[in-house]
């Protein structure tokens, strides 16, 4: 008679020095490597990019940005149980950095440092998120040790966005949250049809980043005067680098334009940093709601069609190399 119940193996838990035995020289450099660890639990598009980043006579473990929002994450590791040194270190590197995000990783959080966090999610501002998050490993059966980061401390976001739509309806007319609202529907879409373009849920601003594999490149969707484009925008630091990977597009502006069906806009943005292909504009305006659904088509019908002309003339690599 065969046995006709499965046999499954068993998640052990490694503790983490036994991965990383130190800190700095192992765990930054390997999360460095591995960010999309953490980019899966947020529901962001982290890139970072600095490690030992300088804060006065400190060094913050590593800083750099959501690359839907553009906004700034600083990242404070600590291969032992949450401390009151680390929660000062935070703050403090949050006052020289000026993020939006701060995250703290931690092997366990003692209940009053959870606490601190909760607090500090309450009582800050509406561009101003803290995440707690407990760094373990686990390994099934022979298996190689794998991460399995928990998130255990978070913004409570809907708190968060009724005070963003507060703040913002002196403003333009709320249109920050009406901006708020249309990219949560059209980001959720994204994410649900082709989960690789990115993991970002939310924007306030006029627009709203996706990832081309290429740093320094995205696939950028916006509302602008003429109307809603989607483009890829150039936005290295480097504006030299920014110029190299813009006219090697452009050497290929006839395989790209018959491939995405339609010619688009090639501009260097002189006197700027960065430079731009846009594609658009669409005539439509975020404030016509029930014109929402449409508008979340046109963005996606876009970005395939974007994405497949930049497949033409050679794909992410021809701007120097991959993520």
């Amino acid at each position: 008679m065969v046995n006709s119940l499965a046999q499954l193996g068993r998640i052990v838990q490694v503790q983490p020095r036994e991965v990383w035995p130190h800190e700095a020289h192992h765990f930054t450099p390997w999360l460095l490597q591995n960010v999309d660890v953490l980019s899966d639990l947020l529901g962001m598009e982290l890139i970072l990019e600095a490690a030992e980043h300088p804060v006065g006579d400190f060094s913050l473990d590593l800083k750099g940005y959501d690359e839907a929002t553009g906004d700034v994450v600083i990242v404070e590791n600590q291969l032992e149980f949450s401390d009151h040194t680390h929660l000062g270190q935070i703050l403090t590197y949050a006052a020289g950095t000026d993020p939006t995000t701060i995250i703290w990783l931690t092997t366990g959080f003692r209940p009053e440092h959870r606490a601190a966090i909760d607090w500090l999610n309450e009582r800050t501002d509406e561009n101003t998120r803290f995440f707690g998050v407990v760094i373990k490993v686990v390994r099934i059966g022979g298996s190689e040790p794998a991460p399995s980061f928990e998130l255990v401390a978070q913004p409570n976001d809907w708190e968060k966005q009724v005070r963003r739509a507060t703040s913002a309806s002196s403003e333009a007319g709320g249109k920050a949250a009406i901006y708020a609202e249309f990219w949560a529907l059209a980001l959720e879409r994204i994410r649900t049809q082709h989960p690789t373009w990115t993991r970002g849920r939310r924007s306030t601003q006029s627009w709203a980043n996706t990832s081309t594999g290429a740093r320094g490149v995205v696939l950028s969707m916006a509302f602008t005067r003429a109307g809603m484009i989607t483009q890829f925008y150039f936005e290295d630091p480097d504006a030299t680098i920014n110029s190299q990977r813009f006219e090697a597009a452009l050497a290929q502006r006839d395989i790209f334009e018959a491939a995405l069906g339609r010619a688009v806009e090639w501009d260097r943005m002189d006197g700027r940093k960065a430079a731009k292909i846009v594609d658009g504009p669409a005539d439509y305006d975020v404030t016509d709601t029930a014109r929402w659904p449409e508008m979340v088509d046109w963005l996606i019908q876009s970005q395939t069609r974007m994405r497949q002309a930049l497949d033409a003339i050679g794909g992410p690599k021809i701007f120097g190399g991959t993520l």
